[in-house]
């Protein structure tokens, strides 16, 4: 099978194509023909060798993430009835840049009718983070949410979720393409966070501060969207693409009454990521969800969608394609 390989930790130019033996599928599992694959910032900070504390890779290897496709042969305790051809999604850890997957059978969730395999990839993982996020913050009817990263693959989920919840919707984003697009996914006003004033524009959007804030961005982005937290309100620290996570003073949200979460929070068991997918892709089959694809790389090309990833030009995912 085709693959995209990291050789060596460093730059995107580290991501080649190889070629590995096909998989073959485990008595519970399946082997999906790669349509389209999820691409994560965290990737190419794994890829340059940030957070060795956190995953345990080491080159060669085939960056993990989510596709999406069809099954084209099944294990020995898999019903080929049920699954041989069906279309779907799901997360590969490792292993997803390739052509090939083999799949625990209960990992799997079925794309519906009318839903492309492109937008289905653009779902796999941030469509369940920010259920789960919305979940754990539970936000509600009436509330005001700030999202920092609004623009983002999870961000531009995030503002339509929230609308669709009945919250007030602030989105932070850079420059006016981005911006456009946060309001037109229904943000009722959005904030541009190259200017150096922004936390007090955002301020002024929330009418004070927010019940909830979503920081994606982290760093001091994240630094400064923590006050904008109403006392007794919930602040999730759940991006780093800036390197690292918001800091935030414990003894201030602990005087304030903030509930602080973090990406510890968001570590999603199997069952529940497949729950929360389901969901998120028949929200998307019935017009309620839009996906947001940027861009589309060939898979022999992985290495330039890092680099455009890196240098956050493209406005919503980038994919690559098989």
């Amino acid at each position: 099978m085709r693959v995209a390989q990291v050789k060596e930790f460093g730059g995107p130019e580290v991501l080649v194509p190889a070629e590995l033996p096909d998989p073959v599928a485990g008595p519970d599992e399946v082997v999906i023909a790669v349509d389209h694959i999820d691409t994560l910032f965290v990737q190419t900070q794994i890829r340059a060798g940030a957070f060795g504390e956190y995953f345990a890779v080491a080159p060669p290897y085939v960056p993990g993430g989510g596709v999406s496709g069809t099954v084209v042969s099944t294990g020995a305790e898999v019903d080929p009835a049920q699954w041989s051809g069906r279309r779907v999604i799901a997360s590969v850890e490792p292993g997803s840049y390739a052509s090939l997957a083999a799949v625990p059978v209960d990992h799997l969730v079925p794309v519906p009718d009318g839903l492309g395999l492109r937008e289905a990839a653009a779902l796999i993982h941030d469509s369940v983070t920010a259920l789960a996020l919305l979940d754990l913050t539970a936000l509600k009817a009436g509330e005001t949410v700030l999202i920092t990263g609004a623009s983002g693959g999870m961000g531009t989920l995030l503002v339509q979720l929230a609308r669709s919840r009945g919250a007030r919707v602030v989105g932070v984003a850079r420059g006016r393409e981005k911006l456009a697009l946060v309001l037109e996914l229904g943000a009722h006003e959005v904030v541009d966070a190259a200017l150096p004033d922004w936390p007090r524009r955002a301020a002024e959007a929330l009418g004070g501060g927010a019940d909830v804030v979503l920081d994606g961005v982290g760093g001091a982005v994240g630094a400064a969207a923590f006050p904008l937290t109403t006392p007794g309100g919930r602040f999730s620290a759940h991006g780093a693409p800036t390197g690292d996570f918001a800091a935030v003073p414990p003894e201030e949200a602990a005087r304030r009454s903030i509930t602080v979460l973090g990406i510890a929070d968001v570590q999603i068991p199997p069952a529940r990521r497949v729950a929360l997918a389901a969901r998120a892709l028949e929200e998307a089959a019935s017009g309620c969800l839009r996906t947001v694809v940027g861009a589309v790389y060939p898979l022999e090309r992985a290495g330039e969608a890092h680099a455009v990833i890196e240098g956050r030009g493209v406005v919503g995912k980038v994919l690559l394609s098989v």
